[in-house]
């Protein structure tokens, strides 16, 4: 016996009457309560999760938004590991279950988390990798929908969010590589319109106007967020007459494969050009080592597991800090890539 209609029909009762028992609802008399409960553990009844309302805060999961493939984790991704490590260590207080929705990269992830809350298997939604404009946010506030998004966006709903930033990490390198005697400085960024390239760009321009330079449009090299980006970047790179003799990264992955692009080419970084990126695992196995600007991945999950809770009316005494908006801060681990220094 699984299903609420046929438990009804046993009982000769509302399937109005058997949820609101079974949800222990105070309208519902202690006597029939006493009698669902006992009939559904007779026969066996089982919640069907899935049936239940997205935002009624009954299914104990909380879904992870992630798009997937090769374009765009590459060899793996160590990103979201670590942010889930982080976000789970909180659900867990509350005995919630993360459950990644991979949305893959030839969908449309608006069209991805329609069918997702249509479905009505979690109480909330995490969304990462956010769009200029981002319909998904839109359409979630319009459902009433728990949500926070890892990521800034056009689109305003109010909504909590959290994001790395950006600007202070392109302010930092280009300020670091300028007093280095560098004046032909190019940034990656990604090839999609992923918001946090614009942030990257827009503020890549004014820190170099801040001294007297200026962000050419050929010297922004956009690629994938993969090694294969990074690798593809290098190439490009080495064939400019006037290479820059300096790059900022936006990705993670990418230092992997523009070191290997380099080396091809008997470019060191450090020694032939300067090159600061961002923190990941596999930069410590780098030579040289690479300058990077990087944060506790662990920590970035715990502050999104807190910023949704906080949204939600089961757990807003626990988590009273009303709707986040909140920039991560970078912090600056110096290596060798970035020595090479012009007179």
């Amino acid at each position: 016996m699984k299903g609420i209609r046929r438990l009804a029909q046993h009982l000769d009762i509302s399937i109005g009457t058997v949820s609101r028992a079974l949800n222990g609802k105070p309208d519902v008399n202690e006597a029939t309560r006493e009698r669902v409960l006992k009939a559904a553990a007779e026969l066996g009844y089982v919640p069907n999760q899935a049936g239940r309302a997205l935002r009624s805060g009954a299914t104990g999961v909380i879904g992870f938004m992630m798009q997937t493939g090769s374009e765009i984790t590459g060899q793996g991704d160590t990103f979201f590991m670590g942010v889930f490590d982080g976000v789970q260590t909180v659900f867990a207080r509350h005995q919630l279950d993360l459950v990644a929705l991979l949305c893959s990269s030839e969908e449309d992830p608006e069209a991805y988390v329609q069918r997702i809350v249509a479905r009505g298997f979690a109480d909330g939604l995490i969304i990462s990798a956010t769009r200029r404009k981002d319909p998904r946010i839109e359409f979630l506030a319009q459902r009433h929908i728990p949500f926070v998004a890892l990521g800034r966006s056009l689109s305003d709903a109010a909504h909590p969010w959290l994001d790395l930033d950006f600007e202070a990490y392109a302010t930092a390198a280009i300020d670091r590589l300028v007093a280095r005697g560098h004046r032909r400085i190019a940034i990656s960024a990604p090839h999609d319109d992923v918001n946090l390239g614009y942030v990257f760009v827009e503020q890549s321009r004014r820190a170099l106007a801040a001294h007297g330079l200026t962000l050419d449009d050929d010297m922004i090299f956009r690629s994938t967020p993969n090694e294969a980006g990074g690798y593809d970047i290098a190439k490009r790179l080495l064939q400019r007459p006037d290479r820059p003799t300096a790059i900022v990264l936006i990705n993670e992955s990418v230092s992997i494969g523009l070191y290997r692009g380099l080396s091809e080419s008997g470019v060191r970084p450090g020694r032939d050009i300067a090159v600061i990126g961002l923190n990941s695992p596999h930069a410590t196995f780098l030579s040289p080592t690479l300058t990077c600007f990087g944060l506790s991945l662990r920590d970035v999950g715990i502050a999104l597991a807190e910023a949704l809770l906080a949204t939600m009316p089961a757990y807003q005494a626990d988590y009273p800090q009303g709707t986040v908006r909140r920039l991560l801060q970078f912090e600056l681990i110096e290596g060798e890539s970035d020595d090479y220094r012009l007179p």
